[in-house]
């Protein structure tokens, strides 16, 4: 279940989307008591990137939650037509992904919570596999991992001490 709503933080438009909804059961002496834990992912479409996880009694409530802790852990990642600019691997917990650059008109070719988060971030083109648990919020955490562990040819330059025209050339 994924739903898009805009909202403008900072003079920025940023979008969440509902990753998963969990119902979680606590049994007490006066009978059960379910409340509800929300993985939200938020992101500009132009390279920043957030998570955030909202726990209430109600869906509404969590889902607030989840976009507001969201927020609050935004992450920038270097988007290059559309696509990223290299191979990546990450894992987190028992989730493990694979994230390729794609050329032009291939898609979004990920699964469910890989597919939010690459979405969001505004990638167009991307190979992507999840191998380990499918945990949604594990996947997640190790999808923006991975993106946030790229790095861009300027970056890569800048921190070796060398010009963009020396990377060019040669």
């Amino acid at each position: 279940m994924i739903m898009a709503n805009r909202v403008i933080v900072n003079n920025e438009e940023l979008k969440d989307r509902l990753v998963a909804i969990n119902r979680v059961v606590k049994v007490t002496k006066g009978g059960r008591t379910f409340t509800f834990a929300a993985i939200v992912v938020v992101g500009d479409g132009k390279g920043v990137i957030g998570y955030g996880l909202g726990k209430a009694g109600e869906v509404t409530a969590a889902i607030a939650k989840g976009v507001e802790a969201a927020k609050k852990n935004l992450v920038k990642v270097p988007v290059i037509k559309g696509t990223v600019p290299h191979e990546q691997a990450a894992h987190f917990g028992g989730a493990e992904v694979i994230i390729l650059p794609a050329s032009e008109g291939t898609g979004v070719v990920a699964g469910g919570a890989m597919r939010a988060v690459l979405e969001s971030v505004g990638i167009k083109d991307v190979l992507a596999k999840s191998k380990g648990s499918s945990n949604p919020h594990n996947l997640v955490k190790a999808t923006i991992l991975a993106l946030s562990e790229m790095r861009d040819a300027r970056t890569v330059a800048q921190h070796r001490g060398i010009s963009m025209e020396k990377v060019f050339r040669g």
